[in-house]
């Protein structure tokens, strides 16, 4: 069992267990309970009432935080020459098709997202092995395929991010950073909840929204009363 530091101690000591704590509340005592160094990431863990085996409840969306996710996050577009210099110009970190397909089948995936187009997704299909369990594999849905590069090149560099809920109903996803303000925390998280509204699907029985929780990098995590996230 993993022995706890003072610190972590010091920071659990500070959260009700028991409790659920409204959004403004759970934003603002995140911040207090991060004993990192580093700017820590500020994660939200959404429990769907949802079945995600079966095909016609698996939630899958895309978001664009209003506060951004304060991440520089690495972009690596594959695509024609004739669209290249539109990425490039977007702010992509990497741009080019077959020399990057090389390299990524070689092991090479330093990026956080990668966009494609549908003329190329051919070629980007055999990569699935590599980019699938990695989550980086483009989809339509979240996106990442598209014709017009650039745009979603923009859109990703401003904090666009996709989710997918996994085998056990939970939505897993960063909404920030620690030096964020409580309201800006507050906002995205409300953006993701309320994206997470509409997606509900229609053959979802019971309590859509079952337990939402609030951490950052190696904190305790803080319940939040769902009934406090205006808009869903």
């Amino acid at each position: 069992m993993t022995k706890l530091t003072k610190k972590y101690k010091a920071a659990l000591a500070k959260v009700d267990k028991n409790k659920e704590y409204s959004l403004k509340d759970a934003s603002a005592l995140v911040k207090e309970l991060s004993t990192v160094k580093f700017d820590a990431s500020v994660d939200v863990d959404v429990r769907l009432g949802v079945d995600p085996k079966k095909s016609d409840q698996m939630v899958r969306g895309v978001v664009a935080l209003p506060h951004g996710t304060g991440k520089d996050v690495k972009v690596l577009v594959l695509c024609t020459p004739d669209k290249e210099a539109d990425a490039k110009a977007a702010g992509a970190d990497y741009v080019g098709l077959d020399d990057y397909i090389q390299k990524i089948e070689g092991g090479w995936v330093d990026v956080d997202v990668i966009i494609t187009m549908p003329a190329v997704m051919a070629k980007v299909g055999k990569l699935g092995k590599i980019l699938g369990p990695r989550n980086l594999m483009p989809n339509p849905k979240s996106g990442t395929v598209t014709v017009d590069v650039a745009k979603a090149v923009k859109e990703v560099k401003a904090g666009k991010i996709d989710f997918k809920v996994d085998k056990t109903g939970i939505i897993h996803t960063s909404i920030g950073k620690i030096s964020f303000s409580p309201e800006k925390l507050a906002d995205n998280i409300q953006e993701v909840l309320q994206t997470l509204s509409k997606l509900k699907p229609a053959t979802a029985k019971g309590t859509y929204f079952r337990s939402l929780y609030l951490s950052s990098t190696m904190s305790p995590s803080i319940k939040v009363d769902v009934n406090t996230v205006s808009g869903i």
